[in-house]
């Protein structure tokens, strides 16, 4: 994900919690790309976990 759809979820996020609030296409937008981030970091996580060897101290 790109430091521009980062600072554009953190920029809804803010926009969230004025008193002016989002609109539906702000919402759908900010869904959209907080979907988008949850993605990468599964997809991040699933990767490290990938390449963990697990050593067995017993087994020598």
């Amino acid at each position: 994900m790109t430091k521009e759809k980062i600072d554009r979820i953190n920029e809804l996020a803010r926009k969230s919690r004025t008193a002016e609030g989002l609109t539906e296409a702000e919402k759908a937008e900010q869904a959209a790309l907080r979907q988008e981030y949850r993605d990468g970091v599964k997809a991040n996580l699933e990767g490290q976990l990938q390449n963990i060897e697990i050593v067995d101290p017993n087994s020598r």
